[in-house]
């Protein structure tokens, strides 16, 4: 499928079906922590991506299918609220399903009026905001020239005040970026200004190209909950199992990783099936040149070649 992927399993959502509706790697911000590589196209230009017919087609498709969703989830591997079909698209899922609908954007375009009426459509939207400052966003982000911290931060006051939903912040903590006491302070300010439901504290697990970006250990996020405050948490593992037949196995692998850098086990967890059975299908696609190996920290994570 060309805008759908998964059901994966999501450290906060469950099963989440995927839907992609911007070109690779199209998006405001070049963060060095992304696991899909550099920007390829950084831009602050909403444009009509794809077809709504076609992804409305996919996505009903893909909910007559025997799987457990717990979330239908707009993200993957650009900036969503660069579509202008963002808000076509959850008026369409609400007219096909109860599923609940979250959106999950770095939240740099959240101070145009016609992003927040659109986003005000789904049941959760899961912001980022990983900088208080100006000169860290301009590091840990590489944000087009355009944007500051401070735009974002009053987008997300604005949405919050015309959004009934659930709105999660996610702040992406880096060692030697954000971390400093000075930042963290200037973070928790913020924090404390708007009314988010949850504040989710995550730390780059998943491969990067850039070398310097080095995650915090669990220690190190469970001071950075406390110094934070009671909303905040930290995001954990989650894992789960389901029923993918043979026949669909190696489009679903290479659909998954071709988004997210997996460990086998992840894609165990993912596809539901005995990671000795992945075994024989990645080596076959490592053969083949179609998808390529990367350890980092203590795992072993599978990407798409491109």
């Amino acid at each position: 499928m060309r805008y759908i992927f998964g059901p994966v399993p999501s450290r906060r959502l469950g099963f989440s079906l995927g839907i992609d509706l911007v070109p690779f790697k199209t998006c405001t911000l070049d963060c060095p922590y992304c696991q899909l590589g550099k920007t390829t196209r950084k831009t602050i230009k909403r444009q009509a991506y794809g077809s709504l017919a076609d992804i409305t087609f996919e996505l009903s498709d893909a909910l007559r299918q025997d799987q457990k969703i717990d979330y239908i989830t707009i993200g993957g591997s650009g900036e969503p609220t660069l579509s202008t079909r963002l808000g076509g698209v959850i008026s369409a899922i609400k007219g096909m399903t109860a599923i609940p609908v979250a959106v999950l954007t770095n939240g740099t375009l959240l101070d145009r009026k016609r992003v927040q009426d659109e986003l005000a459509l789904a049941d959760v939207v899961i912001p980022s905001l990983d900088a208080a400052s100006e000169d860290v966003f301009a590091r840990i982000n590489r944000p087009h020239p355009r944007l500051s911290a401070a735009r974002m931060i009053e987008g997300l006051k604005r949405f919050r005040k015309v959004f009934p939903g659930r709105l999660w912040l996610e702040i992406m903590l880096v060692k030697g970026f954000n971390d400093s006491p000075a930042e963290l302070g200037r973070m928790k300010n913020v924090l404390a200004s708007i009314a988010f439901d949850k504040v989710q504290l995550n730390t780059p697990v998943r491969p990067s190209p850039d070398g310097r970006v080095i995650p915090l250990t669990a220690e190190e996020l469970a001071r950075m909950k406390n110094l934070l405050g009671d909303r905040c948490e930290v995001i954990a593992g989650f894992s789960g199992r389901q029923y993918v037949s043979e026949q669909a196995m190696q489009e679903r692998v290479i659909s998954l990783i071709g988004r997210h850098p997996l460990t086998l086990a992840q894609l165990s967890d993912a596809l539901g099936v005995p990671r000795e059975q992945l075994t024989t299908l990645i080596s076959l696609l490592m053969d083949q040149g179609t998808i390529a190996s990367r350890e980092h920290g203590d795992g072993c994570y599978y990407q798409l070649k491109r």
